[in-house]
């Protein structure tokens, strides 16, 4: 099989190999890299009983062949998935009739993002170390990114990480789960403004060509396509478990998670429908109902995680729906970011009916179906999950197919959430039990982007 190339799409970068684009992350044009062409999953993995190491190396191949040896590859993928608590790394568990959850907290953060992290950063040392190279890791989190990127980067000799986060918009055990980690090459930022105000700092600082060729600047967040390419597995894991099509909630902020079901059913994987939840912070609920794009302020919420207006991945989606059409999805964002709002063309909105919806949940609904699942099962749930659970139940009745739900994060995440809708704080496993007592290194920085460059230069190059 041919190597797969990686193409922006805005339509003007380079196409670049697999490891270029990881390592580049976003494209010189202000895009986001996609493969060339979607490889076809192979039908023998479905009936072939492997374990989620075994899939996700099965799975992640096509992506990675020809930049990487495949029994490198292998070690690689093995390594990631042994940090998890569980064997099975993310158990599916019915709550109620044909609406299950996919477990997918169980690594080191606590968190969904571990699953691809924890590869990533393998993939990061693996390629850097090969070209004797160093770069500068620059992210922004609206909680559980930045926490599993520094777990995956901390203490790498090839890589320095800097994390941006909204200060004040994150959970404590979100924010001291980043900023208490003791590493040298580790470096927090609390940005007064929002999670959009980071990520627009991140995106300008990649922008920003002198800084970013001296700095060597590159990015684990989800704008970076080999953190998709990792989540598309446990969408093919959940179809292999229960062994019939699926439909698959999942609760959305910078919409990397559900994009990453659609590429696999874009390879094959026999899917229904995405049921696309939001909390207050709407915008893609109205997305999906009108084909309008229209930034509203953000406002913090019980789930923090999907305090967002400008969805990054939602860009990838685009250049689907515009058939690739990079020119077209470039003047669709820049009228979007000039004006606030834009509307899809007729023609590619009504490419969106069949497979996809959109709901939200305001804080009082998400805390009534914690507190129900608790009541009915003992079982605590996490905001975020709480968010994709509400929005299965409503669609339930219109859904033929199982619904999986995507349950984000450990509830001990959001003791104080939890414990509102439940009156039980969740405890913290023996490994954090201390997170609340362990010093904190942060700096605090306006929404300045020369302010923020040079704070970086500073702590990197001293």
């Amino acid at each position: 099989m041919a190597e797969l190339r990686y193409v922006s799409t805005r339509g003007s970068a380079p196409e670049l190999g697999f490891a270029d684009a990881m390592l580049t992350a976003l494209a010189a044009d202000g895009g986001l890299y996609l493969p060339d062409h979607w490889p076809a999953l192979d039908p023998a993995l479905f009936d072939a009983g492997l374990g989620y190491a075994e899939l996700a190396e099965a799975v992640m191949w096509p992506f990675v062949e020809g930049s990487i040896e495949r029994p490198a590859f292998a070690a690689i993928v093995s390594a990631a998935y042994g940090t998890f608590d569980v064997d099975d790394v993310a158990p599916l568990v019915e709550v109620d009739d044909d609406i299950w959850m996919l477990e997918l907290f169980h690594g080191p953060t606590l968190a969904f993002k571990d699953i691809a992290l924890q590869l990533l950063g393998r993939l990061f040392d693996h390629e850097l170390g090969a070209r004797g190279q160093r770069v500068t890791i620059v992210g922004a989190t609206s909680g559980d990114t930045g926490s599993a990127a520094i777990e995956a980067c901390r203490d790498r000799e090839a890589i320095d990480i800097v994390i941006l986060h909204p200060a004040g918009r994150v959970s404590e055990v979100q924010r001291r789960q980043m900023t208490t980690v003791d590493a040298s090459n580790v470096h927090n930022v609390a940005v007064d403004g929002t999670f959009d105000d980071c990520q627009d700092l991140v995106k300008a600082m990649f922008a920003d060509e002198l800084f970013r060729k001296r700095m060597r600047l590159s990015a684990v967040n989800s704008i970076n396509w080999a953190r998709v390419m990792a989540q598309i597995v446990y969408y093919v894991w959940g179809a292999t478990k229960l062994g019939r099509p699926l439909s698959y909630a999942v609760p959305t902020g910078n919409f990397g998670n559900v994009f990453a079901g659609e590429a696999a059913r874009r390879m094959g994987l026999p899917v229904e429908r995405f049921v696309v939840a939001s909390n207050r912070n709407d915008i893609l609920t109205r997305f999906f109902s009108s084909g309008c794009l229209e930034i509203s302020d953000v406002h913090p919420t019980l789930s923090p995680s999907m305090d967002i207006q400008v969805s990054s991945n939602l860009e990838r989606l685009l250049f689907e729906i515009y058939e690739r059409d990079g020119a077209a999805v470039a003047e669709l964002l820049t009228a979007f970011r000039a004006n606030g709002a834009a509307a899809l063309d007729p023609s590619c909105f009504s490419r969106l009916d069949e497979h996809w919806v959109g709901t939200r949940l305001d804080d009082e609904e998400t805390l009534a179906v914690m507190a129900g699942v608790y009541r009915d099962s003992n079982t605590l749930i996490d905001p975020h999950t709480a968010v994709g659970l509400g929005a299965a139940r409503r669609f339930r009745a219109a859904i033929e197919s199982p619904i999986v739900v995507m349950a984000t994060a450990d509830p001990a995440k959001f003791p104080d959430a939890v414990e509102s809708a439940t009156g039980v704080r969740p405890a913290l496993p023996k490994r954090m039990a201390d997170l609340h007592e362990r010093p904190e290194r942060y700096a605090e920085i306006a929404v300045d982007l020369h302010a923020v460059e040079r704070h970086i230069e500073k702590v990197i190059r001293g």
